[in-house]
């Protein structure tokens, strides 16, 4: 349930099993979703190398187009006291790359391209139930899915974890991440950057060419107002806050915005079900991991599917406590890291701002410090 990128991925990761995707939108095989040459899709993602050689053994990475592509090859993180700050190097840290930047149109054009799955789009759910361990899947048209296992791909809003009664732990970040691609004046060397600003996180990420892409992360007022400049107004205001790293700006696409929140379910199973991606866990997009970690839960359960013994049902509550428990840790781990990061960057204590700043530059002086983060950040 959910056609977005985690979902259409684990359709085609779950191979030897009969798959049906139901997806409230529309995603009829027709003519790609990409932008015409030169544009680029204002919503794109920083994918980790694992996750790269994951798309690419079940034969999406190669359905991509090269040229929309791009490496990080390098990453530039700033405190907020304008001197602080961390870098992380491929070369040094022995890696072709830090990670890939890849559109998300482009992404579910690759994924959707190839996709083997019976296909229920667009169509609303109405019920879901449980009966001998079959589930029953109730649409708004009366049609009626049956299967052993119902795998809940769709959002933080998740149909599937509301009708499974799996409670959530919600928290407001009170921020809006506004989203734009740029032109910018100076190359960008292959280079991701961010800028911690008290509070507020501004991100700009490599594009093929001449290109980058915004994710500022903003108070939810203060974001109403960024996303209603006007061209001009808004990359002399990104030029500014970006403290010129990049040259003059020109706007390349229109600014969207969406807001943040974090999320975490309290299960991840129960019998015959299973939560992924978004359903299962919100973060803030200051590291860019939302999708990579969608993508991780997408590669352990369709391990876990692939190898469970001869006589074991998909659904069976135990084989997917495997992937449950396979998952914990990781998700864990970074929830707590992005939310640590957040209140620390946010909080107004002065000692607490000097502490954080020194940390960056700490950090940035401990290479096995450093090539520890990057290999995790790969995964």
């Amino acid at each position: 349930m959910g056609g977005g990128p985690v979902g259409a991925c684990l359709a085609r990761a779950a191979r030897g099993l009969r798959v049906a995707l139901v997806s409230h939108v529309a995603h009829e095989r027709r003519a790609p979703r990409i932008p015409p040459s030169g544009q680029f899709d204002a919503r794109a993602y920083a994918l980790s190398p694992g996750n790269v050689a994951f798309l690419r053994e079940i034969g999406v990475w190669d359905a991509l187009t090269p040229e929309r592509l791009n490496p990080v090859r390098a990453m530039r993180v700033f405190g907020d006291d304008g001197a602080s700050c961390i870098e992380f190097d491929a070369y040094r840290a022995g890696v072709p790359e830090l990670a890939w930047i890849v559109e998300d149109g482009a992404l579910q054009d690759a994924l959707w391209g190839g996709i083997g799955a019976e296909v229920f789009a667009p169509t609303e759910c109405q019920d879901l139930n449980f009966q001998n361990e079959i589930v029953l899947l109730t649409l708004r048209d009366g049609r009626t899915l049956q299967g052993k296992l119902i795998v809940g791909a769709d959002g933080a809003n998740s149909f599937v974890r509301r009708m499974a009664g799996i409670e959530v732990r919600e928290k407001d970040y009170g921020q809006t991440a506004v989203v734009a691609n740029f032109f910018c004046e100076k190359p960008h060397a292959d280079t991701a950057w961010q800028w911690f600003q008290g509070g507020p996180v501004l991100a700009l990420l490599p594009l093929p060419g001449s290109q980058v892409s915004m994710v500022w992360s903003l108070a939810s007022k203060q974001a109403q107002r960024v996303a209603g400049l006007e061209p001009e107004a808004l990359c002399r205001e990104v030029e500014t806050a970006s403290r010129g790293m990049l040259g003059a700006l020109r706007l390349a696409s229109p600014q969207k915005s969406y807001p943040l929140r974090r999320l975490s379910a309290r299960r991840l199973v129960a019998t015959g079900i299973a939560l992924v991606g978004d359903a299962g866990h919100v973060i803030h997009p200051l590291a860019g991991q939302g999708l990579n970690l969608g993508l991780q839960d997408v590669r352990v359960l369709a391990q876990v599917l692939a190898g469970r013994e001869p006589l074991r049902d998909v659904g069976d509550a135990r084989l997917l406590r495997r992937y449950e428990r396979s998952r914990a840790e990781p998700i864990l781990a970074m929830d707590a890291m992005i939310d640590g990061l957040f209140a620390l960057f946010s909080a107004g204590n002065p000692l607490v701002h000097r502490l954080r700043n020194a940390g960056l530059n700490l950090t940035d002086r401990v290479a096995v410090l450093k090539n520890i983060l990057v290999r995790q950040a790969m995964r």
